[in-house]
């Protein structure tokens, strides 16, 4: 008996699982069903020709009338539509718009487009059909959609199943976590900024996950689709839902707010090295940091260390900016050698370049602040803490890519006595490379500019201390 019960629970179960994903499959279609069954437009023309009607609107167009004489013309017909110009207000206009048995007007907009509020039409009647849409679905089905959200599909299937494995994989890379760094003074010697003794709190080494949001934008989708996140139907007639422009990813608007930051670029959607994100190109790449830093200083150390103003000295323009090109277009293939560019300076522009034409700099806007009141600290013991609480705070793209970059810059300065470039010079050149004003304002960053000397400087100076 007792296996016999066991069967019938098992057998329960079943039925319970299967009727709920019957249920689920049916909601979701019907919010298909819903837009197929939503009511048609029916434009109520004007009989007599207005003189007053603006290029853009049509015989639809019913001049000065009041919204009485509106309803009185919508009446009885679901789905009927006209524009008025306003009494209350001349020189604005309505869509007047029969729904449900009663008559919603609406302030309408022209730019090139017509709108009623974030989606812009190329015709009034595009705009009616998908308004029509969305009133009959946000009332048919307004409390399926209000939970549509609680039950996704995200972490179960198509675009996170298929990627999951594949992410596991390809951050199976190591990478160390920023070391927390507490300095402490040497008893025996007098106190100075060299007398540091540095006590490095060793942690397991852990996956490099560099998180990275999603970059939706609003998309039309042709033909019928589903959100990625929910599996529920995309409605609408054009803007039903955001694409990430660097995954691909497609999800309802509401949708998008609660996806995880795990965005996993696609190659063929990354049409450029150089101006990319940082954190976007290191994801499509599978690399640690850009591959331009990488390549540019292992060129730069195999043949420039000893180059007179290394990194001051610039490189002819052109020469530089067919280096960017060969970047965009060849990757990790780009030519960058002494047969191709003989002058090292050329390389080292061309790294410089990358750097600042960063979307995002690599001590990143909301850091910036902090690292400028770090600069202006006077205790150095208490300035190099600043600067390292600042470092913790950095994307661990930017971290990695700031660390490799001075690890290398401080090889640059053992070579002083030939290129004549210490961690000052350094500093003066990389400070607003590396570091710029959110606000953007010139006086801002005139008076900035000695503070993002000193920062990179000091990172120059203490990297073995600071990452």
């Amino acid at each position: 008996s007792d296996s016999s019960e066991s069967g019938c629970v098992s057998s329960s179960s079943v039925k319970n699982k299967t009727f709920s994903k019957i249920k689920q499959s049916f909601f979701r279609s019907l919010v298909y069903q819903l837009q197929q069954e939503a009511p048609r437009p029916k434009r109520i023309t004007c009989p007599q020709e207005m003189e007053s009607r603006p290029k853009y609107y049509g015989r639809e167009f019913h001049g000065l009338i009041s919204r009485e004489r509106a309803d009185e013309l919508l009446a009885g017909t679901e789905g009927a539509y006209l524009i008025r110009e306003s009494q209350r207000q001349p020189g604005t206009y309505t869509l007047a718009l029969r729904f449900g048995g009663q008559t919603l007007n609406y302030r309408l907009f022209y730019d090139g487009k017509h709108f009623v509020g974030e989606k812009r039409f190329e015709s009034v009647h595009d705009l009616v059909t998908d308004g029509l849409i969305t009133l009959y679905i946000e009332t048919k089905a307004a409390e399926y959609i209000a939970k549509m959200t609680t039950n996704p599909i995200y972490q179960h299937l198509g675009y996170t199943s298929l990627l999951r494995d594949k992410i596991t994989h390809r951050l199976n890379r190591t990478c160390s976590e920023p070391k927390k760094v507490t300095f402490q003074q040497d008893e025996k010697i007098s106190p100075s900024p060299l007398s540091r003794r540095t006590t490095i709190k060793d942690g397991p080494e852990k996956h490099c996950n560099y998180e990275k949001i999603h970059n939706f934008k609003v998309h039309t989708f042709r033909g019928p689709h589903w959100c990625e996140y929910c599996a529920n139907f995309m409605w609408g007639l054009i803007a039903q839902g955001v694409r990430c422009s660097d995954c691909g990813l497609n999800v309802h608007k509401q949708c998008s707010k609660l996806v995880p930051s795990d965005c996993q670029p696609d190659l063929r959607r990354i049409k450029k090295v150089f101006s990319c994100d940082l954190t976007t190109l290191v994801k499509a790449h599978n690399t640690p940091r850009p591959m331009v830093l990488d390549m540019c200083i292992k060129e730069i150390e195999h043949r420039g260390l000893t180059s007179e103003g290394l990194y001051r000295v610039s490189g002819f323009t052109e020469h530089i900016e067919d280096v960017r090109l060969a970047f965009d277009r060849d990757g990790e293939k780009a030519d960058i050698s002494a047969n191709m560019y003989p002058d090292i300076n050329i390389i080292a522009g061309a790294l410089k370049l990358y750097l600042r034409d960063l979307p995002i700099s690599v001590i990143t806007y909301d850091v910036y602040s902090k690292f400028i009141q770090a600069a202006k600290i006077t205790d150095p013991d208490s300035r190099l803490e600043a600067v390292h609480d600042g470092l913790l705070q950095l994307p661990p793209a930017h971290y990695e890519t700031l660390r490799y970059l001075m690890t290398h810059l401080k090889r640059v300065t053992m070579y002083e006595k030939d290129n004549y470039m210490n961690s000052e010079n350094l500093g003066i050149v990389f400070g607003p490379t590396l570091m710029q004003p959110p606000d953007q304002n010139t006086l801002a960053t005139l008076n900035d500019m000695r503070y993002q000397k000193l920062i990179v400087q000091l990172l120059i100076e203490h990297e073995d201390i600071l990452f």
